[in-house]
């Protein structure tokens, strides 16, 4: 701190008796002198370095812009894709909706195919049935037919006192009173 007062001092000395240029002064050899110094430092710059800067800039500027329109197109390229698989989804979903559709009209047929051929079937298991009952009653009644004409032939035998089972006439006969009383049963 004592350095600095003593220059304060030694300054105001040398101050009083000369007149003390301007600090705001510049001396016009020193202003040429940089001045030529500037151009000449600016000119190697503008020469060496503002092209390799200029360069980098556009290289940047590409890349950037060139960045940007990969961006868009890959945005682009999505939008389709998405509207394509919006597309393939719709028509999935129709087909699905159709396949449902045909299955239930699929199912109503085999549905109604099936109660046909069990009508079908009722009705041949039925009739074969009643042809059978038929069959059955005509051959039951057959049977009884002879067992009636066996035993009043053998009745009539027992009432008669001789064999009348021989005789073509007496089965004849019984045969025509059987069906008299057939015919007043049915009436």
């Amino acid at each position: 701190m004592t350095s600095i007062l003593a220059a304060a001092v030694l300054a105001a000395s040398t101050t009083e008796g000369e007149e003390m240029p301007s600090v705001l002064a510049v001396p016009i050899d020193e202003l040429i002198i940089g001045l030529i110094a500037f151009f000449v430092v600016f000119g190697v710059l503008a020469k060496l370095a503002l092209p390799a800067i200029k360069k980098t800039l556009d290289e940047r500027t590409n890349t950037i812009e060139g960045g940007i329109e990969r961006a868009e197109s890959a945005q682009a390229e999505a939008q389709k894709v998405l509207e394509d698989y919006r597309e393939q989804l719709a028509s999935a979903r129709e087909e699905a909706a159709a396949i449902r559709t045909q299955a239930q009209a699929d199912r109503s047929a085999i549905i109604e195919e099936a109660r046909a051929e069990a009508r079908t079937a009722a009705q041949t298991v039925t009739a074969a049935a009643e042809a059978q009952l038929a069959a059955d009653r005509a051959q039951a009644t057959a049977s009884l037919t002879r067992q009636v004409g066996e035993l009043a032939v053998g009745l009539a035998g027992k009432v008669v006192g001789t064999s009348l089972t021989d005789d073509a006439r007496v089965r004849q006969t019984v045969e025509d009173f059987i069906a008299d009383l057939e015919q007043q049963v049915a009436r």
